[in-house]
């Protein structure tokens, strides 16, 4: 874990990010609950308090720290006459919400160069419309039931009950593909790293 506070102490420009991959979150709540309690998401504590941070400055680092990195501070990162104006309302107060229920606060109104791009609970009805799945090649915009594999004895009757959405690389259904031999030795390499949508 990088010495955050040491790295602050020295006069070293930090912005926080959530160095997110395919198996972690993107959520900076999750960041902003290490920063000021030293505590994984599986709750072991690996910082001392000592080298915990405040919540305002843990705040900072990922609106005024990142806006430092990218070079945009004059536009983003605070709240100032003549910067963009975006901003979220959240499910709980970040300031006085307990230490342990920071990782689990979310936005429930956000507002982007004021129009707001995401809405729930109370503010609902504020909501927009749902975006289409991105890519445009995307199973979830074509997805529908499948019926239990057991249910089919031949090769014919899983292909054709299969879901309705072709994977676009390898040219098969998905229900098909998953109860099908795949053509290498890494199955779960081939189908995900491929771009086919089979979980299996």
């Amino acid at each position: 874990a990088p010495p955050v506070q040491q790295m602050l102490a020295a006069g070293v420009p930090v912005g926080m990010g959530t160095d997110a991959t395919r198996v972690a979150s993107y959520n900076p709540w999750v960041g902003l609950h290490w920063l000021v309690s030293g505590r994984t998401v599986g709750g072991t504590q690996i910082k001392p308090p000592a080298q915990c941070l405040s919540r305002e400055q843990a705040l900072r680092l990922y609106t005024e720290g990142s806006a430092w990195f990218s070079g945009e501070g004059s536009m983003k990162g605070g709240l100032k006459p003549g910067h963009w104006a975006d901003f979220s309302a959240l499910s709980e107060d970040y300031f006085s919400v307990p230490a342990e229920r920071i990782g689990g606060l979310e936005s429930v109104l956000t507002v982007v160069g004021g129009r707001v791009v995401h809405a729930t609970g109370g503010f609902g009805p504020l909501a927009p419309a749902a975006p289409q799945p991105s890519p445009d090649w995307s199973p979830a915009g074509r997805y529908r039931r499948l019926e239990p594999v057991s249910q089919f004895t031949s090769t014919d009757s899983r292909s054709a009950a299969c879901c309705g959405a072709p994977c676009g690389l390898h040219g098969h259904q998905h229900l098909f593909a998953a109860v099908s031999a795949a053509p290498v030795s890494d199955q779960g390499s081939f189908w995900g790293a491929l771009g086919c949508s089979c979980a299996y």
